[in-house]
């Protein structure tokens, strides 16, 4: 009767233990004994979670390897969550119930909203330095980006952004290659059109294919990509509290990709992530549209095929849709400046690996390799390296970012209109509806 008010945080901290009990994550002898439920990491275990399957999650696997072998001394517990908000779900419940992991990798977008929350710790102090964990060491929009409020809470790894697979033997029919070899330029309105269609007439299918059904995210990449080439900006403004797209950019970005799928067939208007990636692997398609983590599954499947970075089909400014792996430390009180020493250490030990990481396709952050010879060894994945410098992040709010409600809403709403079931200013309508209900509630944390 006399104990304190419920805070919201307080509320979120004892209902989230007792769901994260409620999934199995409190068992003895788990992964998660350092990190959700247990009494914190011995002195020599390093809890590290992440979010990283597929192609991304076979390197970061051997990166972790690699690790082991030159500390035998640190038990290094990795986990492994699935990705997207249940990941981000627990991260933020097992900081607020005080029992974090060391260290857990975030995308740039998810990292400015837990810092915004107060769940992750700000990095500062002479163990960066020690660690090379400064500006003059990364990749300048990365570093800037892993700042909140001016203040450095997360370490880059990478830029994945959206990028251009392009099928070699069906482009060489199409005489849409140079005498290199490469695919020539397909910047402009009419450029990359052209080339989808002379693609479709070697195919006799189609020119491209990007994945519709049951995806939101690939829909928002490729929209925001062309949205923010035409000037449009951003789309959320106040920190997620007012929307402020450009409808008739919108408009104009959504009409383009209707023109593709539905009024010319110049790609499939309906067809789901698995589908684009055998389309295009079959050779069905010359073209495909897709992040840059792709790249294994095409080099398993022995396609001909190469990459580049999206074109800049407006002419105006080039940006491109992409979001960044980091490192973040969720926040921890007892953390003291040795256990930083080992959580540093290792960081530095995964960004020494960046050759490893950037053979999945991603830009490395680390500018010692991105900067040196090796790297422009790595075909096709450093065809589009200067990418980096273009990328486009979400916006901020607290339901945005990677594998957000935001992507959600507006990826649905855009995949409505590549599937001929929405029309342009429909889907502006529908976006700007939803994405106001989010924009009018309070952030829950």
């Amino acid at each position: 009767m006399n104990s304190p008010p419920i805070s919201r945080r307080n509320l979120l901290r004892t209902t989230g233990l007792a769901a994260l009990g409620g999934l199995g994550l409190s068992a003895c002898g788990s992964p998660f004994a350092s990190g959700v439920a247990g009494t914190g990491p011995s002195a020599n275990t390093l809890a590290y979670w992440n979010l990283l399957g597929g192609g991304d999650g076979v390197r970061m696997v051997a990166m972790q390897d690699q690790y082991r072998k030159q500390h035998p001394e640190v038990n290094l517990e990795a986990v492994t969550l699935a990705w997207g908000n249940p990941y981000y779900t627990k991260v933020t419940l097992s900081t607020l119930g005080d029992q974090p992991p060391d260290v857990a990798i975030a995308h740039l977008t998810r990292a400015t909203i837990l810092a915004d929350a107060g769940l992750l710790e700000p990095l500062e102090g002479d163990l960066l330095t020690k660690y090379g964990l400064t500006a003059d060491n990364f990749t300048s929009t990365q570093w800037d980006k892993a700042h909140t409020n001016g203040t450095l809470y997360a370490i880059p790894l990478d830029t994945h952004p959206f990028v251009m697979f392009y099928n070699t033997d069906i482009c060489q029919k199409a005489g849409l290659l140079d005498s290199s070899g490469n695919l020539k330029s397909l910047d402009g309105p009419t450029a990359l059109v052209d080339a989808l269609r002379a693609a479709k007439q070697v195919t006799k299918a189609y020119g491209g294919v990007f994945s519709i059904n049951n995806d939101t995210a690939t829909p928002w990449r490729l929209f925001s990509s062309l949205y923010y080439q035409l000037g449009g900006g951003s789309v959320l403004g106040d920190e997620g509290r007012q929307i402020v797209m450009k409808d008739d950019l919108a408009e104009q970005a959504l009409d383009y990709i209707a023109g593709l799928t539905v009024r010319e067939k110049l790609m499939p208007s309906s067809v789901d992530y698995g589908g684009a990636t055998t389309m295009f692997a079959s050779q069905q398609a010359g073209f495909y549209f897709e992040g840059d983590w792709e790249v294994s599954t095409f080099i398993t499947a022995k396609t001909p095929f190469s990459m580049t970075q999206l074109p800049n089909v407006f002419g105006g400014q080039y940006y491109v849709q992409a979001d960044s792996h980091s490192f973040v430390l969720p926040r921890d009180a007892k953390r003291d400046d040795k256990r930083r020493e080992v959580i540093f250490g290792f960081i530095r030990s995964m960004l020494d690996q960046s050759k490893t990481w950037a053979e999945g396709g991603h830009i490395p952050a680390w500018k010692p390799f991105v900067d040196g010879s090796e790297y422009d060894t790595i075909k096709p994945q450093s065809n589009y390296k200067g990418v980096a410098d273009a990328a486009r992040y979400d916006d901020p709010g607290w339901y945005s970012g990677s594998g957000s409600d935001f992507e959600y809403i507006v990826g649905s709403a855009i995949a409505a209109v590549a599937a001929g079931q929405s029309s342009p200013k429909q889907a502006v309508a529908e976006m700007r509806t939803r994405l106001t209900k989010y924009a009018n509630t309070a952030a829950p944390v």
